[in-house]
């Protein structure tokens, strides 16, 4: 272990944080950290989440306190070994605190949104990464858009582009969806991977995404996939979280129909309820998730059969689920093949890849062969 003073920044999950919220630690000065342990719990504009240290050490000082509103690289704590001083400590906090300068927003603070044309849809994407590793292209949810891979993109890009997309009807897409069904969907995506070029790209779809996903697997010629928490693998859904996010128009209504979304239900944050309720006052929106519903899950149930098909792959399958998924059963992964590497994860409900980020990215990671 080095002796070196190693600072705990605030981390930078997804391309649009710019501050958190710390609102709370999870563990007290003096105890060794692994990479990966939880330390504490921070509150974005989209979702609250857990954040786990990316170093290991002892950890001499918690410098930032809870309730504190704090930049993007912020200093939050100290690890040092025990042969550094409390007084060289000290120094370096304030030294760290005196030069620290928060990073530029605007259009050079990363990478911004493009779009593109595809038939009659005007797709936005957001690409991180680059590389000679094959693309790897994410799929979000219904009602969702880039952002909500906002805890993966980066972690995933090391040597390779990834790209995530708005589905027609979402985020800064166009709002056409046509008559909105996965096959629309799919080949709205298929196309978007031909406009762009993109070879052998691996796909990421989770919930109608996964659905998407899976449809648009032998179209694009994908690598690899994987699905987390998918539609059609079963008939069951819980339509009232779709009708209940369409339909709520206040915080009061939107919050616990948000909050099936998730095993800890104070991850959802007022802010990412406010952004629901920005999203769906845009023109078009509540139409084309509609279009969506109807032909989807009409009458409740989903609509699209999709296990052949995934059985059927010859590539890299794995489908992740969160135990506690509130929105479409973890017991539509069972019996999916013996090819298929089916991953429950403990603790989490329908969106594993924001509540156990780091766990979904190693399982894509070493489904796409990294």
């Amino acid at each position: 272990m080095t002796t070196d003073i190693e600072p705990i920044v605030m981390p930078k999950w997804g391309l649009a944080m710019t501050e958190g919220l710390l609102t709370s630690w999870l563990v007290d000065e003096g105890v060794e950290l692994k990479p990966g342990t939880e330390i504490a719990e921070i509150e974005t504009t989209k979702i609250a989440n857990v954040f786990e240290t990316p170093i290991e050490g002892k950890l001499r000082k918690l410098v930032a306190t809870e309730g504190e509103t704090l930049p993007v690289g912020a200093l939050l704590a100290v690890i040092a070994d025990d042969e550094v001083s409390n007084e060289n400590i000290e120094a370096y906090v304030t030294t760290f605190q005196e030069n620290f300068v928060p990073e530029e927003t605007g259009e050079e603070a990363g990478p911004e949104p493009e779009t593109v044309s595809v038939g009659e849809h005007r797709i936005s994407y957001l690409k991180v990464g680059e590389g000679e590793g094959d693309p790897v292209l994410l799929i979000h949810g219904f009602g969702a858009d880039t952002t909500g891979w906002m805890f993966n993109q980066t972690a995933l890009a090391d040597g390779r582009p990834v790209y995530a997309l708005d589905l027609p009807g979402h985020g800064r897409s166009s709002k056409f969806v046509g008559d909105g069904s996965v096959t629309a969907l799919s080949k709205a995506v298929s196309g978007f991977t031909a406009a762009l070029g993109l070879k052998n790209v691996h796909l990421v779809g989770h919930s109608l995404g996964g659905a998407i996903a899976i449809a648009a697997a032998t179209e694009v010629g994908a690598k690899s996939l994987t699905v987390i928490d998918p539609a059609g693998l079963g008939t069951d859904i819980n339509i009232g979280f779709l009708q209940g996010f369409i339909d709520g128009k206040r915080g009061k209504q939107l919050k616990p129909v948000l909050e099936q979304l998730v095993a800890d239900k104070s991850l959802i944050s007022r802010d990412m309820i406010n952004e629901v309720i920005k999203f769906k006052r845009v023109d078009g929106v509540l139409a084309g998730l509609q279009a969506i519903v109807d032909s989807n899950f009409a009458g409740g149930v989903q609509s699209i059969d999709l296990r052949a098909t995934v059985k059927d792959l010859a590539i890299p399958v794995s489908v992740i689920w969160g135990r506690e998924d509130e929105i479409i059963p973890v017991s539509q992964a069972e019996g999916i093949g013996d090819s298929t590497g089916v991953t429950v994860i403990d603790g989490a409900g329908h969106i594993p890849q924001m509540e156990k980020a780091s766990e979904v990215n190693d399982i894509i990671l070493a489904t796409i062969g990294a």
